[in-house]
This record gives C-alpha cells, structure tokens and sequence, in this order.
C-alpha cells in the first residue's frame, strides 16, 4: 500500500496531465488553485472559477479542502468565504476519490444540481426556490462580473481585499484599477 504523500504526489499529476489549469501555492503538494469552467448546459456555462485546493496530511483518508476563490452565486457556496457545501466532499469521501473526481463530477454536479434545502447562501436558496429564472439570471451576472476566464488571474489579489468589504459596488471599483479604465 502507497503512503498518503506518495498518493498525494499522483493524484496532483494526474490532475496537472488533464485539461486542468493547476497553479502551485508554495514548494509543498498540499496547497494549489485549479482553474475550473462552469459546466455545459448550466448558468454557470462561461465562468471560470479559481478553485483553491488544501490536502491535509492524512489525504487520501481524508478529504480536500476546497473554496471558490473568485465570487459565484449558488446556494451551497459561501458567498464571502467561497467554502462549499458538499456532502461527497466534505462528509461521505473515501480514499477510493480523487482529485480528478472532484474536477469532473463533484463540482460540475453540485452547479448543475444545487441544493437550497442545505444552504451556506440563504439569499441564492431562498431565491430559487422562489423565482428560478431570476436566480439563473443573477447566477449570469455573477459569471459576467466575477468569473470572466481574464479576470482569474486576479481573483486572488481580490480576495484577500474582498473579506473587508461588504458591498458590492466597491468591488467594481477594485475591477477598473485591474483591467479597463471606463470613459
């Protein structure tokens, strides 16, 4: 039987060899972001989303820690933190997973079947459940103002300004000294 870092060290270059954009956060194998596209078919279709990953010591025994770091709005995604709400991640994960798994079919499962009944974003919830098409559209304006495949370059930047702020006007102001300058 592998040890946990040997395992470690193949799930991350099984998922470096896919389609995944993977960016290292320092020397080590237990930190890193991964550049992951809203799934085909869903509202999220476009976004790109920088999608921090924290192995613990004992994975794969014990499951990664994972956080949205770019803004997305989904009844199972903290708004503010970006932490995620999933039971096969966070409660029913085996060693029998991967990462590639997490890439392929937790995350693309959880934007394309959210679930309000179990919310970390209580507006998203609520609104779902109350008016789709309105939570769809809003969904799209999230995509549109947060997760533009130019902008993930960005989003870590962002983050760590985005935890003292509250409102979001202030955020475009953030995106105009990044990017474009408006007329």
């Amino acid at each position: 039987m592998s040890s946990p870092s040997k395992r470690r060290e193949m799930d991350l270059m099984k998922l470096m060899m896919s389609d995944y954009k993977v960016e290292m956060i320092n020397d080590g194998m237990q930190e890193f972001y991964v550049h992951f596209h809203g799934p085909n078919e869903s509202p999220y279709h476009g976004g790109v989303w920088k999608i921090r990953v924290e192995l613990p010591d004992a994975y794969p025994y014990k499951s990664p820690s994972i956080g949205f770091i770019n803004k997305i709005y989904h009844p199972n995604v903290d708004e503010m933190s970006g932490s995620v709400c999933l039971d096969v991640i966070n409660q029913t994960w085996s060693p029998m997973f991967d990462l590639v798994n997490v890439f392929e079919v937790f995350l693309p499962q959880l934007l394309l079947y959210p679930n309000p009944s179990d919310p970390l974003n209580g507006e998203a919830a609520a609104l779902m459940m109350r008016d789709r098409a309105t939570y769809e559209q809003r969904v799209k304006e999230y995509c549109e103002k947060y997760a533009k495949p130019e902008d993930i370059g960005a989003a870590t930047e962002e983050k760590s300004s985005d935890e003292e702020l509250s409102e979001d006007e202030y955020d475009s102001s953030d995106e105009q000294v990044a990017g474009k300058a408006d007329p």
